[in-house]
């Protein structure tokens, strides 16, 4: 049975205050074993965080992480770095880093393996633009893109990370995947996992929905067979719709097929 995972991300929002109002306001939704859930607050505001969250059931996460140890990497941050302040995962190859910085598969591949490699659960993100799903390219992308970032990898490597389908056109525009389309992209997923790294690792893996995720549509999406939870952009910053999502996600857990 897969355990849904909530992963909030709060891009280049809330200063050390903010954080930590908001970080007091989860803490009493949050109290639920029944779904994993992460905050991925910016760099800036790991090491205040990190402590708030102490005796909570929230996880730390980082929203990037660079694919070498240490070195002359000017405005980098390092796995180490990242485990230093308490960081359990990390998100790797978010389409606004694919979009906006230029990050390429192969990027994405170093950026996983460095994370794995400093025990960090990295959460891998794949996705089409609206060109390409009008395209009808969505499933020839995402196996790109996962050939890009876990082909050629070991099998077991499968087993240590999460994916999220994150179609581009969905994220910050208000529009999301309906139900049944990101039931159709996760099931590929899931069936590339199996064909790559056998049945075990396919049914085992978690995957998660990201795109506008609300309060209002999370329900719908987590109902899907093989939808493991999502990865939530603008609700993590409202305490109240995060902990609507992390309720819905809750009561979809016992019900998860294997």
């Amino acid at each position: 049975m897969r355990k849904p995972i909530i992963a909030g991300n709060w891009k280049a929002n809330l200063t050390l205050r903010e954080a930590a109002t908001l970080i007091h306001q989860l803490k009493g939704s949050c109290d639920t074993d029944a779904a994993d859930v992460v905050v991925c607050p910016p760099f800036t505001a790991l090491a205040a965080v990190a402590p708030l969250l102490k005796g909570s059931r929230i996880a730390l996460g980082a929203q990037d992480v660079f694919w070498e140890a240490a070195g002359a990497f000017t405005g980098e941050v390092t796995p180490p770095m990242l485990v230093d302040v308490g960081c359990r995962y990390a998100i790797v190859g978010h389409s606004e880093r694919r979009t906006q910085f230029g990050e390429s598969d192969e990027v994405v591949r170093r950026k996983l393996q460095a994370a794995l490699a400093h025990g960090l659960t990295p959460i891998v993100c794949i996705g089409e633009t609206l060109a390409q799903r009008e395209a009808a390219q969505t499933l020839d992308v995402l196996t790109r893109q996962l050939d890009g970032a876990l082909g050629g990898s070991p099998p077991d490597i499968c087993r240590r990370l999460i994916l999220a389908y994150e179609p581009v056109w969905a994220i910050g525009t208000g529009k999301h995947a309906t139900p049944e389309q990101a039931q159709e992209a996760h099931r590929a997923i899931r069936q590339w996992v199996a064909d790559r790294c056998g049945p075990e690792a396919g049914a085992a893996i978690r995957i998660q929905y990201g795109g506008s995720v609300t309060a209002a549509n999370a329900a719908g999406l987590l109902q899907q067979p093989d939808v493991d939870g999502a990865l939530v952009g603008g609700a993590s910053l409202k305490a109240e719709a995060f902990g609507a999502i992390i309720k819905a996600a809750a009561g979809t857990g016992a019900a998860s097929p294997p």
